[in-house]
């Protein structure tokens, strides 16, 4: 099959946080993408304000640079691994991977998932050793690293022999040996073009286009991104969109057709085999369809990408604050947005239940739903969530669940309260190194539902200067047993304003999720109580007045702060019995009963095999 030669698609690849997007700046700036007098925001390909926010890339992006006339298709893919469905579909449309790896971290879990994506796809790599300029770089370690990585992978002689490079995508240069000058990226540049393949290309047969990704237009409507694999195509050709889902097909006209300029769109009248392009004209088009020639329609193969792990139940919020601070409360609001978003994310998974008002949602991780989480809210909608839960799976007649790698980087002095905090929740160590500073690094197995809410005790035992990374690795024999928070809560008795006084009166019997003066009503979780039961408070008692004076009347009231968490935190604190509360302005822990009364009827139900 010809190779198209004036052309290179390639993905950049890598654990969150090695520098990916980083990259992509400097390589858009010294390519010349940008004018020299223009004013260019940092990491320009993460456009999305959560993604700015946390710094992390969550949905891919297309750019593209020329040089030395060759065009090059460069995508961001994300570097977490809830978001691996996005890595996974993002690799049908390239023909290399550049893989970037810390010099200081090495590879990483989703280093490890990535390429391995990328191998079995039979691309090759350039690997990028990134951050040489860190102090505490071991560039020479992490490429032996790399190597075994790869050979574990089992892959191929030709990819194997990948180039290496050592860069610094902060200041913008690298070079193919440690000792060489630093100057700029011209040897990256170099290393695409000559090590990383064009695309192979039919252009003389009927077209066919897998769309991979798909966006909107307020003019155009739905837009299908994807690359050509054979064929050409021309602004306002009729062509035939084969669906995946159930073969059928439909004949529709291109309305529009755009190729990549740098960071920006541009028109184009006609493209290719090989090109990455972007077109309109069929509203009902979904990722993983075939764009083909409107008299000779074949399908490519569709998209798969792998199950989700975590599972939760989104519904209609029935609290006494119900419809006061969001915008689509409905079952129909939730529903209808729910089902949009499975149509682009193809991890997730979207269900209907036995009950009316509640929709079943499976994602990636505690991150892939808190992302859809806030990116609900922020759009308007209000609702109510459940506890994440483990998807099992049943195999010859066994209970698999899902176990992830977990790597923990700590002070030598925190090794022992993790490793047996780690013991408690079923860990079981693979190894343990020092390394640079005073740093261990510990490989833990664990199973996903064992992992939630780790992440808050972590931080507190390393005192927030730990570093923890983990992604699911496979399915083993489920261990049983149940792993939860330690302490119970406190819980609303009275609706009101709660006061300085009754939160000063009851200080000592937990830690606070509320201040003074702010709202709250009956059954809602004010507090972590100190012991593992619940218990159940009046935080909104007033203070009786009289006129005797006592001697403390005019002290001040000393109230700690109160525990602010994060929706993270907040989705691992969540208990069976209870709810998270998602506005657009408030996020409130409530149980599912509100009355007291109710809690206790259930709780002996329970005690009697039965459920209420």
């Amino acid at each position: 099959m010809p190779i198209r030669k004036n052309i290179r698609n390639i993905a950049i690849v890598a654990h969150v946080d090695h520098g990916k997007t980083t990259l992509i700046d400097a390589m858009l700036q010294q390519s010349g993408v940008f004018k020299s007098y223009e004013a260019v925001q940092e990491r320009v390909m993460d456009n999305n304000p959560l993604e700015r926010e946390r710094g992390i890339t969550i949905f891919s992006k297309h750019a593209s640079i020329e040089y030395k006339d060759i065009k090059i298709n460069i995508i961001d893919t994300p570097g977490h691994a809830d978001f691996g469905g996005e890595v996974e579909r993002i690799l049908q449309m390239v023909d290399g991977v550049l893989l970037l790896v810390d010099a200081a971290e090495g590879p990483l879990p989703q280093t490890k998932f990535v390429l391995r994506k990328a191998l079995e796809r039979g691309l090759n790599a350039v690997v990028v050793i990134n951050k040489i300029d860190r102090p505490d770089a071991q560039p020479h370690d992490t490429l032996d690293k790399i190597f075994d990585l790869f050979v574990s992978l089992n892959a191929t002689d030709s990819q194997l022999d990948f180039p290496v490079l050592y860069a610094s995508s902060r200041d913008g240069y690298a070079q193919t040996e440690m000792d060489d000058t630093k100057r700029d990226l011209s040897p990256l540049f170099e290393a695409i073009i000559n090590d990383l393949p064009g695309p192979e290309v039919e252009p003389d047969k009927p077209l066919q286009l897998l769309v991979t990704n798909t966006d909107h237009s307020d003019y155009l409507g739905r837009l299908t991104i994807g690359k050509i694999s054979r064929g050409k195509i021309q602004k306002g050709q009729s062509v035939t969109a084969i669906h995946q889902k159930d073969g059928s097909q439909t004949r529709f006209k291109l309305s529009a057709l755009y190729e990549y300029v740098g960071v920006k769109r541009a028109d184009a009248e006609m493209a290719e085999a090989g090109d990455i392009i972007v077109t309109a004209g069929l509203d009902d088009i979904m990722i993983g369809d075939t764009i083909a020639d409107g008299d000779q329609p074949e399908a490519l193969p569709g998209l798969t990408v792998d199950d989700p792990t975590l599972t939760m139940v989104f519904c209609v919020n029935n609290s006494p604050f119900a419809g006061k601070e969001g915008k689509y409360v409905t079952t129909r609001h939730l529903r209808d947005r729910l089902y949009r978003e499975a149509l682009t994310n193809l991890s997730l998974r979207v269900e209907d239940t036995d009950t009316p008002d509640a929709i079943k949602v499976s994602g990636r991780g505690e991150l892939h739903l808190a992302i859809l989480i806030e990116t609900m809210r922020r759009e308007g909608y209000e609702f109510q969530v459940s506890k994440p839960e483990v998807i099992l799976h049943e195999e010859n007649g066994k209970v698999l669940e899902p176990y992830e790698e977990l790597i923990l980087e700590v002070d030598s002095t925190a090794v022992g309260a993790c490793i047996e905090r780690l013991g408690q929740r079923k860990a079981e160590m693979v190894t343990m190194q020092a390394s640079l500073e005073n740093k261990t690094r510990i490989v833990f197995n664990i199973p996903s539902r064992c992992l939630m809410g780790f992440r808050t005790e972590y931080l507190t035992i390393t005192r927030g200067e730990g570093i923890m990374h983990h992604m699911v690795f496979g399915y083993q024999e489920f261990k049983g047993g149940a792993v939860g928070r330690t302490r119970g809560v406190l819980v609303a008795s009275h609706p009101g304003q709660t006061t300085a006084y009754a939160l000063f009166q009851l200080s000592d019997r937990g830690d606070y999720f509320v201040p003074a003066g702010h709202e709250v009503y009956v059954g809602m979780v004010v507090g972590e109580h100190t012991r593992e039961s619940d218990l159940t408070i009046n935080v909104c008692k007033l203070k009786q007045l009289s006129n005797m004076r006592s001697k403390s009347s005019d002290e001040a009231l000393t109230i700690a702060p109160p525990r602010i968490m994060s929706l993270e935190q907040l989705l691992e604190y969540l208990n069976e019995d209870e709810l998270l509360e998602i506005t657009p302005k408030s996020l409130r822990l409530r149980k599912k009963l509100l009355d007291a009364l109710d809690r206790k009827r259930d709780d002996r139900a329970r005690e009697r095999g039965q459920v209420l």
